[in-house]
């Protein structure tokens, strides 16, 4: 297929030096993505990632790239899935039926502006390089099927302003792939750390970012979904109404509450706020990873995030698909929840220890428990405002109390990152 040709013939060379299994993986992504050597394969990721190359427009055309030339390996299969080592792009657009797919449960990496290393993509291009996956997953969907993105936000570099790729990436799902936005969810972890330290902690002109956005997208208006699979308990005051009776009534502001609003339901319908603490750090994965001096995947999310769309959204049986899998969270709740699955992943490493997930038993899910988290109302400590000006600046300089010390205060890679 289509290789990174260049328009007059190679004059120079340069040498790079690769171990075996490093220039393997290199003959394996220049397959993945049509080039006939490693060096084309060089040259192909230069159009892609160099300002100084031909039009990003061109040089990522979906259908310029034949994905479907090479597979990823099968890494581990069970009775219910199966676990590839390798690109989801050559899964998606080769091995994969067409509308074979009920939900892709997915949290690709970040557009973050510090690099992590699981291998986050820049936020500038991100657009650009998820564009093959999105043409991939308009491809194995089913009509009736969902697509869920858990994706966290970014900060612009060397400033306290927000960056917009995960809007874009919603608005091109939507406007160039045909999705249609059925709700956004916000994943609110209450045990986050206040980030990003230098605005919050240092600065202090913005307050911590916790929380998540989750877009929930499917290919009709009218994607298959139950929301009596996802009750949440009944509030004590609800209760108490449910016990005692209501009489209806109309609200000052409009809102007509009829005497359906007093029959039990069995749970109350959840927000799309969903408040999911990511606290574990001793559990049979991690004891595994740290015996077997495997690397933990630093970003993974709690299984009760999959678990709740799953339930919500798809069948027994029906067939789950992450194409970013990490350590296999996804995988282990639909093996659980008795549905089909495949997880498609990179890196040998984290499979090898998101294998533990299933070897030699499969891990149960973790109990759900009945905790509820409050969010604590700004503003109630008392504060008097003269003691406490504004920053005129904005932050723009340090305090000089901390500029003075600067050399004893953990700061981020670059001022601002997340």
């Amino acid at each position: 297929m289509a290789t990174s040709k260049v328009s007059n013939s190679p004059t120079q060379g340069i040498n790079i030096r690769l171990t075996a299994s490093e220039r393997k993986v290199f003959k394996r992504a220049a397959a993945a993505a049509g080039c006939d050597s490693i060096g084309a394969y060089v040259r192909f990721l230069h159009s892609q990632f160099s300002d100084l190359s031909h039009p990003r427009s061109d040089e990522n055309d979906v259908k310029s790239h034949n994905y479907a030339s090479s597979q990823p390996d099968l890494f581990y299969k069970t009775d219910l899935g199966s676990i590839f080592l390798g690109d989801s792009r050559c899964w998606l657009h080769g091995q994969a039926k067409p509308a074979s797919v009920d939900l892709i449960m997915t949290s690709p990496p970040f557009g973050l502006v510090r690099k992590k290393t699981y291998g986050n993509e820049d936020a500038e291009h991100y657009c650009d390089w998820f564009r093959p996956f999105a043409d991939g997953f308009a491809r194995v969907l089913k009509e009736s099927g969902s697509l869920v993105i858990d994706i966290g936000g970014t900060w612009v570099p060397k400033q306290p302003t927000r960056s917009l790729y995960h809007f874009k990436l919603l608005v091109m799902l939507v406007e160039e792939f045909g999705f249609h936005l059925c709700q956004e969810h916000y994943w609110w972890n209450p045990s986050k750390l206040p980030t990003p330290a230098e605005w919050v902690n240092v600065r202090r002109v913005r307050v911590k970012d916790a929380v998540n956005t989750v877009w929930w997208l499917s290919k009709t208006p009218f994607p298959k979904a139950n929301n009596k699979r996802v009750l949440a308990p009944y509030s004590r005051s609800m209760k108490a109404l449910l016990k005692n009776g209501y009489k209806p009534k109309l609200r000052p502001s409009g809102h007509d509450i009829s005497e359906k609003f007093g029959r039990d339901n069995g749970g109350s319908v959840p927000p799309n706020l969903l408040a999911i603490a990511n606290t574990e750090s001793n559990g049979h994965y991690q004891n595994h990873c740290r015996r077997e001096n495997i690397a933990i995947h630093p970003a993974r999310f709690p299984a009760q995030l999959p678990k709740y769309f799953i339930r919500f959204l798809t069948d027994p049986g029906d067939l789950i698909v992450d194409p970013f899998a990490g350590s296999c969270v996804t995988g282990v709740v639909a093996e659980n929840l008795k549905r089909k699955w495949i997880c498609c992943e990179l890196s040998r490493e984290y499979l090898i220890g998101g294998k533990a997930r299933f070897v030699p038993t499969l891990q149960p899910l973790p109990q759900d428990g009945r905790t509820s988290y409050k969010i604590t109302p700004p503003c109630v400590l008392p504060v008097t405002e003269n003691n406490v000006p504004l920053f005129g600046d904005g932050g723009r300089q340090r305090p000089p109390s901390l500029r003075r010390n600067v050399r004893t205060i953990s700061q981020p890679t670059r001022a601002g990152s997340s």
